[in-house]
């Protein structure tokens, strides 16, 4: 076995190796002769106080220790082996997909927008000509939301799988082995295409297949067994297992179950506004004053703050990042955000969200599955509304906000189609706004300099989490009420990110394999 030895150093004593292991060492009580070889293992940042401490885990091998590399992908020659299918070709369908080949299953996939390099010149017609492919987005096409989305790879769902494998694959495929080590690793936008490429090659490689522009339209149960799917409203194909891994945004399928008798239920969600600041203001903040050191990276925050009894806090903080259109349909407005690999752009940008319980909204009612689904909607529309009808988005100062001014005139923004200037009070629902207001004043007294007047407000930051549960056997993983159909990933409800939802395709795809071997 290896040791585990944990140092605290300077920015800048990063790159000095021999300092590193001489620290390692006078720590450990090892003895320079008897280390074979060693590396770091795990890296974060510590800016609790000044002077900001990057803490290592140094992992040392002596003697006969085993060193274990990265565990690659092994796939099986799947042509004519059992067919599983799976629609959508997000982490959580991309995942399954993988696998299923390593367990010697053959998959199929169905993903309703482009491919990866397709999916380019729709999202620049968003960005340029203000026109949403409703099948071709930030939301739908290889790779899903993830692919334009940043990157990160941060998880709190280390019980719900073997989240090491799942990195080491993304490795395996093109990530640099640096995610391995960070503790909030991350990729970037503009590397993620490549390396969701050579998923997809070798999925085909393996004897898989994956269909572009197919879009899942209709399926058949019968007996509390799912028979068939239909793909494109003409084709029908036979599957006894489906994973349904179609992301949160997919709202036709959670229409086409309920269609179908087939439950859903609403659940809690969040929604809320994506902030930016100058990534130099969050640096200063975060780093004690110690800006543009070549040895930090831009900084980061992470804030909740308990208000009127619902929580409220940053969801995808986007250091040196850019604020996107992430509308899957006309007639509405969506923001995300996402980072190159270098996040080296002026701005810092992050959702601020409540979470927000089914029974706390307008016209409740607990048979209806759709009112967390129909809120979310209203917020989007309302802010399409605003807007002038079009992609540019609402806007307002924090301060202005707080206070319920329409801001008069705006720092530049990274948000491309433009912003508008509006009253939030006036367009978000209170339950919202009245919280937001109350967090921002909280998170302004637990960073200082945060709340300033140079921050934009965008509106709204609304598709952190699905609205809508499908729920299913937490032994089997199968639909509660069909067998054979796998909700999975972020838009059944079960995934909160890139990670989880690949962890959740991995999951249920076992499922599928224990089943078929009891048989």
């Amino acid at each position: 076995m290896s040791t585990l030895v944990q140092i605290s150093i300077l920015p800048h004593e990063q790159e000095d190796e021999a300092m590193l292991l001489n620290s390692a060492l006078k720590k450990s009580k090892i003895l320079r002769k008897d280390v074979r070889e060693w590396r770091v293992r795990k890296r974060s940042i510590d800016a609790r106080r000044a002077p900001v401490k990057i803490n290592l885990q140094i992992e040392i091998w002596q003697g006969n220790d085993e060193r274990k590399g990265i565990h690659p992908f092994v796939p099986q020659a799947v042509s004519d082996t059992k067919r599983i299918a799976i629609i959508g070709m997000g982490p959580a369908g991309m995942y399954a997909a993988l696998r299923a080949i390593e367990g010697g299953f053959k998959p199929v996939i169905f993903e309703r927008g482009k491919d990866v390099r397709s999916r380019r010149r729709d999202l620049a017609k968003i960005a340029k000509e203000q026109t949403v492919n409703p099948e071709s987005n930030y939301c739908f096409g290889e790779g899903g939301a993830g692919t334009f989305s940043d990157g990160k790879l941060y998880t709190r769902s280390k019980k719900r799988g073997n989240v090491l494998k799942a990195m080491e694959w993304l490795v395996y495929f093109g990530a640099d082995a640096d995610i391995l080590v960070d503790a909030h690793p991350h990729i970037g936008t503009n590397k993620l295409p490549k390396i969701i490429s050579a998923m997809r090659e070798a999925i085909i490689d393996a004897g898989g297949e994956v269909h572009f522009n197919s879009k899942l339209t209709d399926l058949k149960v019968k007996n509390n067994q799912i028979q068939s799917i239909q793909i494109n409203s003409d084709s029908w194909f036979e599957f006894e297992d489906v994973v349904l891994a179609t992301g949160h945004s997919a709202r036709d399928v959670y229409y086409l179950l309920h269609a179908k008798n087939i439950k859903i239920e609403a659940k809690p969600f969040a929604i809320g506004v994506r902030i930016e600041h100058q990534q130099e203001l969050i640096d200063k903040i975060q780093y004690h004053g110690d800006v543009n050191n070549p040895y930090l990276p831009p900084a980061s925050y992470s804030m909740v703050e308990q208000v009127d009894g619902m929580g409220v806090y940053s969801f995808c903080m986007c250091p040196g990042g850019i604020i996107a259109p992430c509308a899957t349909e006309p007639g509405e407005v969506v923001t995300n955000g996402w980072s190159p690999s270098k996040r080296n752009n002026p701005y810092s940008n992050s959702g601020i969200v409540v979470s927000v319980e089914p029974k706390d909204l307008p016209n409740y009612s607990k048979d209806d599955p759709f009112v967390s689904l129909n809120f979310q909607k209203s917020v989007e529309k309302a802010c399409w509304d605003a807007a002038g009808k079009s992609q540019k988005v609402p806007a307002q100062r924090l301060i202005d906000f707080i206070e319920g001014r329409v801001s008069k005139d705006f720092p530049k923004t990274s948000y491309h189609p433009g912003i508008v200037s509006v009253d939030l009070n006036k367009v978000l629902p209170p339950i919202l706004s009245k919280r937001l207001k109350k967090a921002f004043i909280a998170f302004g007294k637990k960073m200082k300099g945060y709340y300033t007047n140079e921050a934009v407000i965008h509106a709204p930051e609304s598709r952190t989490s699905s609205p809508v549960l499908i729920p299913r056997d937490i032994n089997t993983l199968s639909h509660v009420e069909v067998n054979g159909l796998y909700p999975c990933g972020e838009g059944a409800g079960y995934a909160g990110g890139i990670m989880s939802a690949a962890i959740d395709g991995i999951n249920c795809v076992d499922a599928i394999l224990k089943k078929h071997s009891e048989v």
